[in-house]
């Protein structure tokens, strides 16, 4: 089947809102038959006025660019954590420090895996865990432990039933990673890679990895900002200091995977055949519920958002079960159960600076134009 023609909604992103030097927008939706996919990329990969060290005249866009998925990542990290579960490997109300014993002694011990996932065990959302430019290498336990101890204030001591009131959490998603790891006897991308991102057939990877596998990932690759300390822009390595100085070419629990908006789109309509009880042999329905249902005081879900916010990113045309995930580099996948409906935004926005804000204005116009064109081809 012939795939929907999505050029113009990519270029949405920018020409019409100038969010980012270059778009990817991958779509789907499922009708009675199949899945009709559309597609469509725009712009060029770096300003010809801020080019990655050593690179030429920035080539346009095509749908092989590969993107840093930013937190995007946290969705894989959860849905491995759901399938260690399912294997007897871990435990939704398994205690961090039962997972991790060299973190027994810290503030979060005794909290509940499953509150990392959702963002309600009381941490913080973030700790600069190795100063910028510091040359001397990170002790991984030392991070592990400082994240483990960034608790906020007012959530001292064993969380409630449910959870501290949510507040969205890398030091969580780091915590989370490093237990799926433990249970899963690998890094933690070895473990994504054998049970997410290998049964779906995903291109979705750690920078070292999809090197490794691919002779033009260097070409693919889109570059992201211009960090001083860094060398200059980045481009083949995570734009996250902290999964930068921890996963060292690997990924963290929260950061650190790449992938193309194809496959980033793909991993939507495996989600949506899962709660169709159609993948039972990766996840059951209940499975993914768990996941995506909403949870008190919020729209946070375990390894998933929901819509929020006059204005969500996700548009108005995406329906109110809407779930998915943002990025900071400027990606994003949506995902409209009763519609059946999916849309990614793959952009680098944060090239050459993150100063810019037109990815808050560009993001619900594009999700809106993915909701009619689909519509349109069901």
């Amino acid at each position: 089947m012939a795939l929907v023609d999505l050029t113009p909604i990519a270029a949405l992103a920018v020409e019409e809102h100038r969010a980012a030097p270059c778009a990817c927008v991958a779509a789907a939706v499922r009708t009675r038959n199949n899945v009709q996919y559309g597609s469509g990329a725009a712009g060029r990969l770096w300003f010809e006025d801020s080019p990655p060290a050593g690179a030429g005249a920035p080539p346009a866009a095509t749908m092989e660019a590969i993107f840093d998925l930013a937190s995007v990542t946290k969705p894989f990290t959860a849905l491995a954590f759901a399938r260690l579960v399912r294997a007897g490997a871990m435990r939704y109300d398994e205690p961090l420090g039962e997972v991790l014993p060299e973190l027994a002694g810290t503030r979060s011990a005794r909290a509940p895996i499953e509150l990392l996932a959702a963002h309600r065990a009381g941490l913080e959302a973030h700790r600069t865990l190795h100063p910028p430019g510091d040359s001397a290498p990170i002790d991984p336990l030392e991070a592990l432990r400082a994240c483990a101890d960034g608790r906020r204030e007012g959530c001292a001591g064993d969380p409630p039933e449910g959870g501290f009131p949510p507040v969205y959490s890398d030091l969580g998603y780091l915590l989370l990673g490093a237990a799926v790891a433990r249970r899963g006897e690998a890094e933690l991308d070895e473990v994504v890679a054998r049970e997410v991102t290998g049964p779906l057939g995903l291109a979705v990877a750690p920078a070292r990895a999809l090197r490794r596998r691919d002779p033009r990932f260097d070409e693919r690759v889109v570059p992201t900002e211009d960090v001083p300390f860094r060398g200059g822009v980045i481009r083949g390595a995570v734009h996250d200091d902290n999964a930068w100085t921890i996963a060292q070419g690997g990924m963290a629990g929260h950061a650190g995977l790449f992938g193309d908006a194809m496959s980033v789109a793909r991993l939507g309509v495996a989600l949506l055949e899962a709660l169709a009880g159609e993948r039972p042999e990766w996840l059951s329905r209940d499975e993914v519920r768990r996941l995506i249902e909403p949870r008190p005081g919020g729209s946070l879900r375990a390894g998933f958002d929901g819509k929020s916010g006059e204005k969500p990113s996700a548009g108005a045309r995406f329906g109110p079960r809407t779930f998915g995930h943002l990025g900071f580099t400027g990606t994003s996948l949506w995902i409209d159960p009763d519609a059946e409906l999916v849309g990614a935004l793959l952009t680098n926005r944060v090239h050459p600076t993150r100063a810019s804000d037109a990815i808050r204005r560009a993001r619900p116009a594009v999700y809106d134009a993915i909701a009619e064109a689909m519509a349109a081809a069901r």
